[in-house]
């Protein structure tokens, strides 16, 4: 038998041991260091770790206890580490935190604590590195800074307060803290001027002040040569112009991030920057209108960023040559002109929003996400995707739309199996859809507003994980495939919209549970509205913001800036996207009344069944959908009285009941009244806020459409819905947390575009 009472170091981590300590431990009083992190333990930190009084090193990290800080444990004075990241405690940090008078590292990371330092923290004088990230702690940062000062400002050599509630200024003693290598404050409310002391700080190599409210210029000049390597100051409320004399002193800076600022840094065409950077991120700064020639200098540049910079040139040809090293390349938001003859970045390029013109650039097999939408690439796409022969491509993301493309689309697709995200909407695109197209396994569809032509091609079943399919404004024609419904269980959101699709609106469509937005709208569809439209669960409920996946591509710009007309009107919904829930079957030859069952849809939140032939009344618990903003059924045959239900709906803020047979006065009700005599036009209605007995079939509101398809581009607002949508993706975590755990790239963890490739690499890696 072994005799483990000598035992000095005990190391089970990661062992998933659950649920409380082994008593066994607290027997073994010869222990110097306890390593239990990464288990399952919870509730209580047991008491008899103080019968260990030798212990110098204590990790009880990635747990799961959720217990207040118990004050015995401050009683181990010889303890010179203690984590406890990563649990779930809470409450106040208790003063006698001050009685560990050995710590060396003192990490309580990632818990709930909240309230303020205690001032006992003064007497921690050994104290090397404090981290008390991800909290909910709550203190003026001077004040912190001044207790730390006491306790080791010529000893601390980290300081992690990110993610808490700080707030107040950073002030000139934070140059006092001479040993401090790694600074991180971000995420918090800090506000004011960065301190010119922070030139002091010779040993510092990290800092990262992002996400605060920091204003004013950055200092002229930082006093002292410094060993800086990463600073973040980005997302703050800086502004005023950036002298050449700031980067002096950084000669061994790295990665420079310092987005969405209102700085501007307008170098001398011959200066050469001190440093050689990996990662510089810029955008939103000023550094227009010429195209910055300081950038060729950064022999090492991996990560450039210096989109929505109010660049106004033509890019400079030594540029494209100069990109070979890159594996994420953002300038897009400015005004950049010029051909690309080759792309040599690798993984991620966006250039949206720019005047490039010429064929589609090729590309390096490695690319995982393009962003080419808003120029004005020209020709066909069969050079770009037929003829490529530099490797098996792993594009996962491509993004065309809003170009001068035209001709057929190739049916070519097979080497590109890698694509899940493919929008080419608004361009000149004419012919039918190839049948290798489908093949590819879509999470993500938009064709609209090309010329194509012809029915559906049946491989489109294969897609069996499309969450959104945007046809809309072509010219397909046929009837509407009774598969979309059996074939695609997670959509949300289908388009068809401005086509002429034709023949009835299959039953099989009520089996999208997922679908949030329906747009059916302009089409030749006849026969009656299903009754079992009513199955549309995700309607019936108030959706959640399922989208937070999909804002790792680029901050989720890659569809959430798109039109979704509601209201009678063109709106532009980013953020809310993943809110809305709709459905428009406007301008058809569908028949018969609106279904009673409708009403169970909830959570709708816009109804527009205007300019078809429907009869009968208006349902009369209309008011059931209580989340209803928009309400369109003008232009049919409608008789009856306007239901009192629809008075009860309290954000209803657009209206149209115009153009039927309706009777009656308007029920009396704040919401009703407060719409224009336009809403109620052309029926025999009267009461407020029509003023005569009744109102006039023969006047025809200004922005009412008055019957064909055909007139609907010039008519616009009221009819032209051109519905797209944020990524509700809340299926897609469901989905893919089937298959398994999704994994970041650690090579890339200083870039720009880890966020990007984080999502890109995690499901991409679900096919390779």
């Amino acid at each position: 038998m072994v005799n483990y009472s000598s035992l000095s170091v005990l190391d089970l981590s990661n062992n998933y041991l659950t649920p409380s300590v082994p008593v066994w431990i607290f027997s073994l009083h010869s222990l110097v260091s306890i390593d239990l992190s990464g288990n399952a333990f919870e509730g209580v930190i047991p008491s008899s770790f103080q019968s260990i009084s030798s212990l110098k090193s204590l990790d009880l990290s990635t747990n799961s206890f959720n217990s207040s800080l118990p004050v015995w444990l401050f009683s181990l004075n010889h303890l010179e580490f203690l984590s406890l990241s990563s649990n779930l405690l809470q409450g106040k940090i208790p003063d006698s935190i001050g009685n560990l008078s050995s710590i060396k590292t003192l990490d309580l990371s990632a818990n709930q604590l909240e309230g303020t330092l205690p001032i006992s923290l003064e007497n921690l004088s050994n104290l090397r590195k404090l981290d008390f990230s991800n909290n909910k702690l709550h203190q003026d940062i001077s004040e912190t800074l001044k207790i730390l000062f006491i306790c080791c400002s010529d000893k601390l050599e980290s300081l992690n307060l990110a993610n808490n509630n700080l707030s107040g200024h950073l002030t000139d003693q934070l140059g006092h803290f001479k040993s401090l290598s790694y600074l991180i404050l971000s995420q918090n409310s800090i506000s004011g001027l960065i301190p010119v002391s922070l030139g002091n700080l010779s040993s510092l190599q990290y800092i990262d002040v992002s996400d605060n409210q920091l204003d004013g210029n950055l200092p002229e000049h930082l006093e002292n040569p410094m060993n800086l390597e990463y600073m973040n100051i980005a997302y703050n409320l800086l502004e005023g112009a950036v002298s050449e004399g700031f980067f002096s002193s950084l000669k061994r800076l790295r990665v420079f991030k310092a987005s969405q600022n209102k700085l501007k840094f307008e170098a001398n065409s011959n200066w050469i920057p001190s440093f050689q950077c990996q990662t510089i991120e810029l955008s939103y700064w000023f550094l227009g209108p010429k195209f910055p020639t300081w950038i060729q200098f950064q022999k090492d540049l991996s990560t450039l960023d210096i989109s929505s910079a109010g660049i106004a040139d033509v890019v400079p040809s030594w540029f494209w040559n100069f990109t070979s090293k890159m594996v994420s390349l953002n300038i897009s938001h400015n005004q950049l002109e010029g051909e690309i003859p080759f792309l040599s970045v690798h993984k991620l390029v966006d250039l949206r929003s720019n005047r490039f013109s010429g064929p589609l650039p090729r590309i390096l097999p490695d690319v995982a996400t393009l962003f080419f939408s808003n120029n004005s690439f020209s020709g066909s796409l069969s050079s770009f995707l037929c003829d490529y022969n530099l490797g098996e491509p792993k594009l996962f993301l491509l993004q065309l739309e809003t170009n001068l493309l035209s001709g057929e689309i190739p049916d070519c697709w097979p080497p590109w199996q890698s694509i899940r995200v493919l929008n080419m909407g608004n361009n000149n695109l004419t012919g039918k859809i190839p049948d290798s197209l489908g093949y590819l396994g879509f999470m993500f569809l938009n064709l609209r507003n090309n010329k194509l032509t012809g029915e559906l091609p049946l491989t489109l079943q294969n897609n069996s994980d499309l969450f959104m399919l945007d046809i809309g404004e072509n010219q397909f024609n046929g009837n509407i495939p009774k598969w979309i419904g059996k074939t695609f269980p997670n959509l949300v959101i289908l388009s068809l919209r401005s086509n002429s699709f034709n023949g009835h609106i299959p039953d099989e469509l009520c089996e999208l549970s997922s679908l949030q937005i329906l747009d059916l709208g302009v089409n030749n569809l006849s026969g009656e509205i299903p009754t079992c439209f009513q199955n549309l669960t995700a309607m019936a409920t108030k959706p959640d913001d399922t989208d937070a996946v999909i804002d790792y591509f680029v901050d989720g710009e890659f569809i959430r800036n798109e039109l979704l007309v509601m209201k009678g009107r063109v709106r532009e919904y980013s953020t809310i996207l993943s809110l809305v829930t709709t459905m428009d079957l406007s301008n058809n030859n569908l028949i018969g009344n609106i279904p009673k069952e409708l009403t169970n849809l909830a959570g709708l939140q816009s109804l527009n069944l205007s300019g078809n032939s429907l009869r009968g009344n208006i349902p009369v618990r209309i008011g059931d959908i209580k989340m209803l903003e928009s309400l369109d059924v003008s232009r049919n045959h409608l008789s009856g009285s306007i239901p009192e239900s629809l008075s009860n709906l309290n954000f209803l803020s657009h209206l149209n009941l115009s153009y039927n047979d309706l009777r009656g006065r308007i029920p009396s009700s704040t919401q009703l009244q407060s719409f224009d005599k336009f809403s109620y036009i052309g029926n025999q209605l009267f009461g407020p806020p029509i003023n005569e007995n009744c109102s006039k079939k023969a006047e025809t509101p200004q922005n009412v459409v008055n019957g064909s398809h055909g007139n609907e581009e010039s008519e616009g607002w009221l009819e032209k819905y051109m519905i797209y949508v944020s990524v509700a993706v809340g299926f897609l975590v469901g989905f893919w947390g089937v298959i398994g755990p999704l994994f970041l790239s650690e090579s890339w963890a200083l870039a720009y575009f880890a966020k990007v490739e984080a999502i890109v690499v995690k499901l991409s890696s679900l096919w390779t």
